[in-house]
């Protein structure tokens, strides 16, 4: 537990540097980047820290190094090449004058959810069943099917601002079944750490807590700092062309195009 107080405290420190990097640079990017590689240092900690197989918890280290690099490291070359996020604009000028004490607050709850994220980490790791059941085979397939995923629609969404006339709407690819399938398969990946709680059948007190990681990713991505403040700005910035695609096109699940 002691562990786990650590990679709070990690969090909270991390989250206080993003916002001071970001007031200095003024580039929002760096927000998500820092949120990325804290998380993942966060979970591979709660990940030692378990007292689950030994087997599990390598592969769950494996996946986890592989998902907080991947993203970091996307995030912060999209944010070097001058890329600015436009969620954290929208909110900035939101909040007006208030902006730097709201904007801390907001990223220091991004910390505690990062918490919540190594809690369900935790829990999973824990599960002392033998090692690979059915249910660990199928949460490794979901999280390397979902990083490919996330990963496919980022190259997408990258080669299509690479050539794309301003006002514009990405529809190549994974973007013509859903309009942030980025999102999507960043609230898959979460969706492992259920099954590799539930592997082997062996229920505890601590297995109903790595539900906590996929319900909170989505509630961040749907509800809070991912859809909502990126729709806004789109709708803005994109108008009639965005409003047409988000009457064809679902928001999260991704499903066929409608006419």
């Amino acid at each position: 537990m002691l562990v786990l107080l650590g990679s709070l405290i990690l969090l909270v420190a991390a989250m206080a540097g993003a916002w001071l990097v970001r007031q200095r640079t003024h580039q929002s990017g760096w927000i998500d980047t820092i949120w990325s590689a804290a998380t993942g240092v966060a979970c591979l900690l709660a990940v030692f820290a378990a007292d689950g197989a030994p087997e599990r918890k390598l592969a769950a280290a494996v996946l986890l190094l592989v998902w907080s690099v991947r993203l970091a490291t996307h995030i912060g070359r999209r944010t070097a090449g001058g890329h600015d996020d436009p969620r954290y604009a929208g909110l900035i000028t939101q909040w007006g004058a208030d902006a730097g004490r709201q904007l801390f607050l907001f990223l220091e709850a991004q910390a505690l959810a990062g918490f919540g994220l190594a809690v369900s980490v935790y829990a999973a790791s824990s599960n002392a069943a033998p090692f690979p059941g059915i249910l660990d085979v199928l949460a490794l397939g979901v999280g390397l099917v979902a990083l490919m995923g996330e990963a496919l629609a980022d190259r997408q969404l990258a080669r299509f601002r690479s050539s794309a006339i301003r006002g514009d709407v990405c529809e190549a690819g994974l973007w013509r079944f859903s309009r942030h399938p980025n999102y999507f398969f960043e609230w898959l990946w979460w969706c492992a750490w259920p099954l590799l709680a539930l592997s082997g059948g062996t229920i505890t007190f601590l297995t109903p807590l790595a539900f906590l990681a996929p319900a909170l990713m989505y509630l961040l991505l749907v509800r809070v700092s991912g859809i909502p403040p990126l729709e806004a700005h789109m709708l803005q910035s994109r108008g009639a062309t965005y409003a047409a695609y988000q009457a064809r096109v679902n928001a999260f699940f991704p499903g066929p195009p409608r006419a």
